[in-house]
């Protein structure tokens, strides 16, 4: 069975070249432009981690490549295992009929890394050696917000931790899968949702039961708890009336707290949110085996050293992120939960239903969606706009359920937020 189909744009990593890097060797043609690597005019399937492991080989054909130089320039230094990279090579070589036995191709440096032994084609077009990646020519970010982390109790005793980050009028986001507050504000899944959020509002974020610095150990773990969660932080900072931003499942959380707390919510805001789980909203077999699916790859694939499965769900969530947004998911979906949890997570989300509680939410509320969302399409946001009275929906110029900082959508969608925050 080949390497899995797991590709994304070429732009997105300024270590490997992006204008001439085509190379020819044998019957193959690896092209960083197009983002292939390419066999007698049929595109070879490669994971990205694989594929830009074989262009730092193949842009370096003089030299053997040492193992920490891959480290840094696939895995941006992140600390990952020998056994990531053996696995990378492996499918590298099998991408390319080669083995560790005949070497053809990629031969292995012992203890030291790896170096391609292959023969370029003459007249393919040239490329610069790609060099060694250097942090300091990594332009500077800005550094992330200060936050403040603290604990509180839910209603059952379950351990909950919230964090206030900026100053201003405050702004409120129910918890949603997948956070970590200590690791959210340098991952590149949330870090800019923390940092602009935060830039104009006292932000106040928490994790979830099950998830990130909260208890993992909840014995109750349904959708009314997550309310009830969002209620004991509430109480905990003493906020009397604040705006409320729900993302993803979040949403649904944020919908039920506006209706039964309508002198407490000023407005809410909605992103990527839906009414209907999947599992409700399944209306035929192909539906009803994708909401099965979700729980199968979880089950099987989310303690595993292999992210195989795992990118299934980045592939739904950022199907336009870069490597490094991929990677970066991975790592969060990791951080941030056990795979019993995960089961746990998906469950419940398939069975979230606040269509009537939507009809009873009173402020005004806007509902932003990714016009092409993979994993939750637009019409399921058209949905909310329909059942909630005041409210409005901004379809955003994207693919991906979870803005990242790049695109232009998540520049519409902070003006959007603030222009309607200020009234």
């Amino acid at each position: 069975m080949g390497p899995a189909v797991t590709l994304s744009t070429p732009e997105s990593s300024a270590s490997l070249p992006t204008s001439t890097g085509v190379w020819r060797f044998g019957d193959f043609v690896l092209d960083t432009q197009r983002y292939e690597l390419r066999s007698g005019g049929e595109v070879i399937r490669v994971e990205p981690q694989v594929f830009d492991v074989l262009t730092q080989l193949v842009s370096n054909p003089d030299r053997f490549v040492s193992k920490e130089e891959l480290f840094d320039s696939v895995w941006g230094g992140r600390f990952v295992t020998e056994a990531a990279l053996t696995s990378r090579i492996k499918a590298a070589r099998r991408a390319l009929g080669d083995d560790g036995e005949l070497q053809r191709y990629i031969r292995t440096v012992r203890g030291r890394g790896y170096q391609f032994v292959g023969t370029l084609i003459a007249d393919a077009p040239s490329a610069p050696p790609v060099p060694p990646p250097s942090r300091a020519a990594v332009p500077d970010e800005p550094p992330p917000p200060r936050q403040h982390i603290a604990f509180c109790r839910a209603a059952d005793g379950v351990r909950l931790a919230y964090a206030v980050a900026g100053e201003g009028p405050p702004l409120v986001r129910a918890a949603n899968w997948m956070t970590h507050l200590g690791y959210d504000i340098e991952s590149p899944v949330w870090k800019h949702w923390v940092r602009d959020l935060s830039d104009k509002h006292r932000f106040i974020r928490y994790d979830e039961r099950g998830c990130g610095l909260s208890d993992w150990e909840a014995t109750d773990f349904t959708f009314d708890d997550w309310v009830a969660d969002l209620e004991s932080v509430v109480e905990a900072l003493g906020l009397e009336r604040f705006p409320l931003l729900g993302v993803s499942q979040g949403g649904a959380v944020a919908v039920a707290y506006a209706a039964r707390h309508p002198e407490r919510v000023s407005h809410l805001v909605l992103s990527g949110a839906y009414a209907r789980g999947r599992a409700v909203r399944a209306t035929d077999d192909v539906e009803k085996r994708a909401a099965a699916l979700d729980l199968e790859l979880a089950r099987v694939g989310w303690g595993r050293d292999d992210p195989a499965f795992r990118q299934v769900f980045a592939a739904q969530f950022q199907p336009d992120g870069t490597r490094a947004d991929w990677a970066a998911f991975d790592q969060l979906q990791r951080r941030t939960t056990s795979p019993e949890n995960a089961v746990r997570f998906l469950e419940e989300f398939g069975r979230i239903d606040v269509r009537d509680l939507a009809r009873e939410v009173t402020c005004p509320t806007l509902i932003m969606h990714s016009r092409d969302d993979h994993r939750v399409p637009v019409r399921f946001g058209e949905e909310l706009a329909s059942l909630i009275p005041d409210s409005r929906l901004v379809a955003l110029a994207s693919n991906n359920h979870l803005l990242t900082a790049s695109e232009p959508a998540w520049q519409v969608f902070r003006a959007e937020l603030d222009a309607f925050l200020a009234v």
